[in-house]
């Protein structure tokens, strides 16, 4: 199976790559207590929580080659002053990669 293309976006103070891996999958069903199909789905239904949202970031940022710690301090740090919308608009493009290997909707 070829790798999961990476998605470049802006988020705190530059361009980021993102891309959850197989075992990042793992991770993000373990920190949200849902599996990866109805996490999905809750996303393109708008029905999700705000650990998903950062959680879903935050993994994507380490799956895009980021050190975690600098993940983390990245989260932490811009987050908190972001609105929902924006956050899901971040969020959404990584879901997409994973499910489409490609972004389906323009999040951005």
């Amino acid at each position: 199976m070829n790798e999961l293309p990476v998605h470049r976006q802006f988020f705190g103070d530059a361009e980021c790559n993102f891309r959850l891996t197989p075992d990042l999958v793992l991770e993000l069903e373990r920190k949200t207590a849902s599996g990866i199909g109805a996490l999905s789905r809750r996303f393109y239904a708008m029905d999700f929580r705000l650990i998903e949202l950062t959680e879903v970031i935050r993994l994507g940022l380490i799956g895009g080659g980021m050190d975690p710690e600098e993940a983390d301090a990245l989260v932490k740090a811009y987050t908190p002053r972001m609105s929902m919308t924006d956050l899901y608009g971040k969020a959404l493009p990584i879901i997409d990669i994973l499910m489409f290997g490609k972004v389906t909707a323009d999040a951005e």
